[in-house]
């Protein structure tokens, strides 16, 4: 997408609701370009949409808290909702999000005792966090099984996500001890659509958890690029969110 559109996205996606002509204003463009970018760009149809009083909206709005996430999740709150939740509380709201979103609750492969891997794992974050961040992180919001499927064009699928005030970080969990390089590159896979979706004021981070590994911290190269992306067990996440908000400094 280029810079313009995501300009133009990010205006429509702040707003509740805006007209084209107040989008060229805010953003100094001829009212002419934004209409051809409204129109016929693919990406901008897929992520916005125009009401019936000619205003456009983001399917997803980029400001907290981040209204229509909750289309496109298993389970969308606060971390503090979320850490309330008992266990059985939990799944049964995963069960009903999985069923509003067309993601498949088959078994076969361990997926239910996955998502309970993945709950104690973010407690455990949550519990480490809010010895060295204080009660802050509990506003901050989480989504777990993130399934937006638009179009061949726009795809995003993540395990969890965790939004802070200015960063999102998009967890991809496997119950391993060691990442295969495929592996690091489907957890960075689907940032250039959450940049996007959240918009130029949230830095997207990604990050692979291997689940049966311990005091594992490490960054990975993504496939044939510079760019790297943490790695590491679950008893070391904290260290991620530390290396980006720089809690210990």
């Amino acid at each position: 997408m280029r810079q313009t559109d995501r300009e133009i996205c990010a205006v429509i996606c702040r707003s509740d609701g805006i007209r084209a002509k107040d989008i060229a204003k805010e953003l100094r463009l001829e009212r002419s370009t934004v209409n051809r970018i409204l129109y016929a760009s693919p990406l901008m149809k897929e992520l916005c949409f125009q009401d019936r009083d000619f205003r456009w909206h983001g399917i997803v709005r980029q400001a907290r808290p981040h209204i229509g996430l909750q289309e496109f999740a298993a389970y969308y709150d606060s971390v503090g909702n979320f850490l309330r939740l008992s266990e059985a509380e939990w799944m049964e709201r995963m069960a009903e999000g999985c069923g509003n979103i067309g993601r498949s609750l088959n078994d076969t492969r361990g997926l239910l005792h996955s998502f309970r891997d993945c709950r104690e794992q973010i407690r455990a974050l949550f519990a480490d966090l809010r010895d060295m961040a204080g009660e802050a992180c509990l506003g901050w919001e989480i989504a777990f099984e993130l399934r937006l499927k638009r179009s061949r064009r726009v795809r995003i699928f993540a395990d969890v996500l965790i939004v802070t005030e200015d960063r999102v970080f998009s967890l991809e969990f496997k119950m391993k001890k060691s990442a295969d390089p495929e592996e690091v590159l489907q957890a960075a896979k689907y940032c250039p659509y959450l940049e996007i979706l959240f918009g130029p004021d949230y830095e997207v981070i990604p990050v692979l958890v291997l689940t049966a590994a311990r005091e594992h911290y490490a960054f990975a190269p993504i496939g044939e690029t510079d760019a790297v992306l943490p790695v590491c067990s679950g008893d070391m996440l904290f260290n991620v969110f530390d290396e980006y908000i720089g809690f210990l400094n």
